[in-house]
């Protein structure tokens, strides 16, 4: 079929088969030439179709030569209709890392679930034994509990009062202003539920308790800071009550399991475009202006130059990983750097849908929106007819 691009708003209806495929090519090609990474053997991704799990499967694989196991929930393919993006990135990366000999089977379900638990440890047992790295990096908006049946849903508000700031529509470039209502108690905790540490530490229990995590093994998380201008919605609101409780989460299973040498640390990004981030009121115009400001420094990365300097200069260096005070891994550092933040806050002050083209990288935001689906990729003939019935090799 010829595959066009149907957007609703920050909803893709459509993937490009060939789109993704050239997406992890690149990264891969990314990985490949800044050479090889001494780090984990056998690594688990929870949450590796996409993002910064896809990028941790791809550093892993390309940089260390690990055999991966990842877990996902994707639509898959059928006749005349597209798979979601994240199936069609894991089956190109699946295609090149057996292409390199590597080792590489994935598992399509609910990651909350526990039967997608199980189903994992039975894998591991069989094929690998033991993993010495676990990434955890779901960012599904529910969960539905495994213990309790119950089923939470996460909301983006602040906490305590009503936040008006401005955002930008980034399909057409206008800046707006937009208030949100503060969340409820209940929300609150089914943000929490949803996002933050608990799912995290029910997998690392359910490995230990089957004997498939290795000992020293390492466990990984991904959070969020940023500055100001977005803390009211996003570090002080309730996505982030949920990553205080995936912080504190780290720092519990690291002493519950001291006996085994597990280190859990929480890995602070960069604001990056993706799905979930697009749907946050004023994210979108952050990232845009933060994209022309660190452009212009030489200083921008994408998802991949994030992870790859994350295991090449914090993980996997040699010495002990540098921690912030709150015992964080900091790789938003140069997002977070004061000439940046600086010039950002300048900036904010004055944007408008009029100045938003000099002063911030709407175009760059749209662009790298459309390249999570597959389009706007460089070299990729979208006239062609291509085939959506895409197989994932190592499939579970």
């Amino acid at each position: 079929m010829i595959v066009k691009s149907k957007m609703r708003g920050f909803i893709s209806l459509t993937a490009h088969p060939t789109g993704c495929e050239q997406n992890v090519l690149k990264q891969i090609d990314y990985l490949k030439s800044h050479g090889k990474i001494d780090g984990p053997r056998k690594v688990l991704v929870i949450g590796a179709s996409t993002g910064f799990g896809l990028a941790s499967r791809i550093s892993s694989a390309f940089g260390s030569d690990a055999a991966t196991i990842g877990v996902f929930f994707e639509k898959e393919p059928q006749p005349d209709k597209t798979a979601s993006p994240g199936w069609y990135n894991t089956a190109a990366f699946s295609k090149a890392a057996h292409a390199a000999g590597l080792y590489a089977k994935s598992i399509n379900g609910d990651a909350f679930s526990d039967e997608i638990k199980q189903k994992t440890i039975e894998l591991i047992k069989t094929d690998l034994g033991q993993v010495d790295m676990v990434i955890y990096s779901l960012a599904s908006p529910v969960r539905t509990h495994p213990v309790t049946g119950v089923t939470h849903r996460s909301v983006l508000k602040p906490i305590g009062q009503a936040y008006t700031n401005k955002t930008v529509e980034f399909h057409t470039g206008v800046v707006t202003k937009i208030s949100i209502e503060p969340a409820s108690d209940e929300e609150i905790e089914n943000t929490v539920a949803v996002m933050g540490g608990e799912d995290w530490e029910m997998w690392i229990e359910a490995l230990n308790s089957a004997a498939v995590l290795a000992d020293n093994a390492l466990t990984l998380a991904y959070s969020y800071i940023g500055p100001s201008v977005t803390e009211a919605v996003y570090r002080k609101g309730s996505i982030g009550r949920a990553k205080d409780h995936l912080e504190a989460t780290a720092q519990k299973m690291t002493k519950n399991l001291k006996y085994k040498g597990l280190r859990a640390y929480v890995s602070v990004n960069k604001a990056l475009v993706t799905q979930a981030s697009s749907a946050i009121p004023i994210i979108p115009l952050y990232i845009s202006v933060l994209y022309k400001v660190m452009k212009t420094r030489k200083i921008h990365e994408g998802c991949i130059e994030q992870i790859q300097r994350l295991y090449a200069e914090k993980l996997f260096s040699g010495g002990a990983v540098p921690l912030d005070e709150a015992g964080r891994i900091r790789i938003d550092d140069w997002e977070m750097r004061e000439d940046v933040q600086t010039e950002m806050k300048q900036i904010w002050d004055v944007i408008s849908t009029e100045t938003i083209h000099k002063l911030g990288d709407p175009c760059g935001y749209t662009r790298d929106f459309r390249n999570l689906f597959g389009f706007g990729v460089k070299y990729v003939d979208y006239h062609l007819d291509v085939n959506e019935m895409v197989d994932i090799e190592g499939l579970v």
